[in-house]
């Protein structure tokens, strides 16, 4: 609960930055995380492994426009919830529901003349990610041959690249789409009884989608 805590007070201390109003907008829509198909193995000497879902939230992005072509953008999220599934031994098993908040942010280049309806982007970034409310699955417990079972996945930065484009219908309305690749990379935990068990690091790697509206101020 702490790290959600923290990871939601971060992401609303930066939205909350004062930037001038003038050169400010706001995105609104959905984002849509797909981690890597790749599965990682729980450690070396096992065939066990863990591929982690889709999920779409809620997603929130602030502009601020440095000058006509370049951009500051913070991606942010209501928290992605995740089923992580079995590979190798464990195919077709649930192993745990995770959630995480990836805030990223991004520097932007936008093409075109700025009076242009029609602005395509791309832009490079770092992406932060707090992993929270890892839970085992029972599949987990039975194969540990306990309830007493525990996931812990570490936080992870990396980097961050985008493409995307703003279509603006009149001065203060628009339609935003965006693409980015991340390098997500964490360390997973098992712990079973109070000892640990299974260690991994699990390359999430996600293409991440978002389509929404676009309000300048």
């Amino acid at each position: 609960m702490k790290k959600q805590l923290s990871a939601a007070l971060f992401t609303s201390l930066l939205i909350a930055s004062p930037f001038a109003s003038a050169n400010l907008s706001v995105n609104v829509g959905a984002i849509n995380v797909n981690p890597d198909n790749a599965s990682s193995a729980l450690n070396e000497n096992t065939a066990l492994g863990l591929k982690a879902d889709s999920n779409t939230q809620l997603g929130i992005t602030v502009d601020y426009a440095l000058n006509e072509q370049w951009v500051l953008e913070l991606v942010a999220a209501t928290p992605f919830s995740h089923d992580v599934n079995g590979a190798g031994g464990l195919a077709g098993n649930k192993i745990a529901t995770i959630k995480h908040l990836p805030p990223s942010f991004f520097a932007q280049y936008h093409f075109l003349d700025s009076q242009s309806a029609f602005r395509p982007f791309v832009g490079l970034g770092v992406n932060y990610t707090v992993f929270f409310d890892e839970e085992p699955s029972a599949a987990l417990k039975s194969v540990l041959g306990t309830d007493d079972v525990e996931v812990k996945l570490d936080n992870s930065f990396g980097l961050a690249a985008q493409a995307g484009f703003n279509y603006m219908f009149d001065k203060n309305w628009g339609l935003h789409a965006m693409v980015s690749v991340m390098d997500i990379e964490t360390d997973a935990t098992v712990y079973a009884n109070g000892a640990e068990a299974l260690t991994s690091t699990v390359k999430i790697d996600p293409v991440v989608a978002m389509l929404g509206v676009k309000y300048s101020f």
